[in-house]
């Protein structure tokens, strides 16, 4: 519900595991022997040496933290770095805007690397926090008694949560126990033991209602300990490789004593779990519509939290394992404070940049433009470098791969080299994405009926965060849902509409904003097997214009410029297969022991020498940076062997 992009996602980087295209290049030496940085900044170029010690293909958060962490790992390790282009996460005009990030819009911090980002903070890295989290504002109520626009507000005080309501609502108003209701003291229709109860004052004497006014967040402390408890239990298994369930039933001794030394992850998760492990079970393989449901009572918070659940997912409230998918959007931490989400200062790309100047202050050497055509195989089977697509050799130990591993595995190495039954699974890894990223330029701030602008027209707390459209019931996810599995995109989409130059005004010109919509469901492939064309991706945009227009009269008109990415556009221009912002989905099938594929999701391959680093790689997406941490800890511990 705070998003995304895991800080959360414009590119979709919270929601992206990537936002880079696949095939950029990077390469470190592991010895010593350079001389400090040789780059002014982050995109440098310099020349490129035909051997190395390692190389990583692809570029973003996973594919930077690797090749960081190497250094933090090994001080006296040198990394050098090569990209296909300057920006990692490229930025797409958006009429006037500086910078609109082309998925990615917010981060979840890297996970367990206090010091490190204390150092990025040293390269430029600024993390602007949110408060409040996220507001769902709600058209106005027509049922009797008639109810004008309101809405909820939710940050990381849960004491400051409220529901938002115009001046002048009718279930303002209450009546003591003396005088009973008055004509203008109606509670709240939607009152439940979580629901806004919006009695205030007694109509007749003024008297403060013996109840106290209840809130839809009046169970949600209990609940965020709840899933705090699940997520601290889950740490262990995020920050360490799964079980090799291959090495502990065939492996030689050697390697069967470390599998089971891999084994203590899960076992601590076990112990921490303890007598809560059967409700636990229950949350990651439930629908969370049927969670959310023991919880609360209030339809709008209820889809509110189940977005977390779907984004990025080509799921509903109503499916099964839904509930996993809002658990790893709460696993990092900003700031000290659990599932906090923030913008990154300049836009998403400038995680990135940080991360590289940090490298290239620690000997790294950075590259631009070099694209990978495939990666070289010798004799013996193990990887041995990558070929560039000018014809280009270079050679290493180690190859480490951010691109999915559909890119990796389908394109980069020829399937000859590969099982066929490795192959067949990733051919058969489910892509499928919902998501439909829009970038707007305006030249005002939304204003929403239930919270209107201040006169000076400057941002109010609830522009800084998560804004959740079309979130009245789960009911509307699930029709949204429903309509996109027949290849139609939603009439009435789930709408997360955020505002990160309300926060950073250097995004956009004075005056104007940059507003990113994250919008769910469309399918890759509309009815009838027609493609996405202009006109498609227009009249998609148009409804989703509309849906805003509800809630904020006057936002088409502030319009001055938009860019629309569906799922073939963030597949074509961001290497994300079939679009899905994870490399791949997030149902329990393709988690832990089956990421990317069962019996090889410990990061290595059945290529000696080539790891997989991304997001299609355990624990999954997110800007959390666990996959390229993990998977660099495993490449240097074979390093060490050569």
């Amino acid at each position: 519900m705070a998003r995304h992009c895991g800080v959360r996602t414009a590119g979709l980087w919270a929601r992206l595991g990537t936002g880079c295209p696949s095939h950029w290049l990077w390469g470190w030496h592991l010895s010593p022997g350079l001389s400090g940085a040789r780059l002014a900044h982050a995109g440098a170029a310099d020349q490129l040496q035909r051997e190395y010690d390692a190389v990583v293909i692809g570029a973003g958060f996973k594919f930077s933290r690797a090749s960081y962490l190497l250094s933090l790992l090994r001080p006296q390790i040198y990394t050098e770095l090569e990209l296909q282009v300057p920006a990692p996460v490229p930025r797409r005009a958006a009429g006037p805007c500086r910078h609109a990030d082309g998925v990615s819009l917010l981060p979840s911090c890297p996970r367990r690397v206090g010091p490190a980002i204390l150092v990025l903070q040293r390269h430029g890295l600024r993390v602007l926090p949110r408060d409040p989290y996220s507001f769902t504002p709600l058209l106005e109520d027509r049922s009797p008694p008639p109810l004008p626009p309101s809405g909820a507000q939710h940050g990381p005080d849960p004491a400051a949560d409220r529901s938002v309501l115009p001046e002048g609502c009718p279930g303002t108003t209450g009546a003591c126990t003396q005088h009973g209701k008055g004509p203008k003291g109606l509670p709240c229709p939607r009152s439940g033991r979580d629901a806004p109860g919006w009695s205030i004052h007694c109509t007749h004497c003024g008297a403060v209602p013996v109840v106290p006014p209840l809130s839809p967040f009046q169970a949600y402390p209990e609940y965020e300990a709840f899933m705090g408890g699940l997520v601290s239990a889950l740490d262990p298994l995020l920050d360490a490789p799964p079980v090799d369930t291959a090495a502990l039933g065939q492996g030689s001794l050697l390697q069967r004593l470390r599998a089971l030394r891999a084994l203590q992850p899960l076992l601590r998760a076990g112990l921490a779990l303890g007598q809560q492990l059967p409700r636990y079970y229950e949350v990651l393989t439930a629908p969370i519509s049927k969670i959310l449901d023991q919880w609360f009572e209030s339809e709008p918070l209820k889809a509110t939290l189940a977005t977390d659940a779907v984004i990025g997912a080509m799921a509903s409230p109503h499916t099964p394992g839904s509930g996993y998918v809002l658990l790893h959007h709460v696993m990092g931490e900003l700031e000290g404070q659990r599932g906090a989400w923030g913008y990154v200062a300049g836009g998403m790309g400038a995680l990135s940049q940080a991360i590289a100047r940090a490298a290239a202050a620690r000997g790294a050497h950075i590259f631009a433009e070099k694209a990978v055509c495939h990666v070289l195989v010798g004799r013996d089977g193990r990887a041995q470098g990558v070929t560039l697509q000018d014809g280009t050799e270079v050679r290493s130990k180690l190859v480490l791969s951010n691109a999915s591993p559909q890119i990796t595995f389908l394109e980069l190495i020829s399937q000859e080299q590969l099982p066929k039954d490795f192959v067949q699974q990733i051919q058969q890894v489910d892509t499928r994405s919902p998501v439909t990223k829009i970038n707007v330029a305006v030249d005002r701030l939304p204003s929403f009926l239930a919270a209107p602008n201040a006169r000076d027209g400057q941002p109010l707390p609830h522009h800084q965060c998560s804004i959740h459209l079309n979130c009245e019931g789960t009911h509307l996810l699930h029709q949204a849902f429903t309509e996109a599995t027949h290849g139609h995109p939603s009439s009435r989409p789930m709408i997360e509409l955020c505002i990160p130059s309300a926060l950073d005004p250097g995004l956009a010109p004075r005056g104007c904003h940059v507003v990113s919509l994250f919008t769910q469901y469309t399918p890759s492939v509309l009815a009838g097997g027609r493609p996405w064309d202009e006109q498609a991706r227009n009249a998609y945009a148009d409804t989703v214009f509309d849906c805003i227009e509800a809630y904020a009269p006057g936002f088409k008109a502030s319009v001055i410029g938009r860019d629309i990415l569906t799922p073939p556009d963030l597949e074509r221009i961001f290497g994300l297969p079939g679009g899905n912002i994870f490399h791949g989905g997030m149902s329990l099938d393709q988690l832990y022991f089956a990421r990317p594929v069962p019996s090889y999701s410990g990061y290595r391959s059945p290529i000696p020498g080539l790891y997989l680093c991304g997001s299609g790689a355990h624990p999954g997406g997110g800007v959390m940076g666990a996959a390229g941490r993990n998977a660099a800890r495993v490449a240097l511990q074979d390093f060490r062997h050569l």
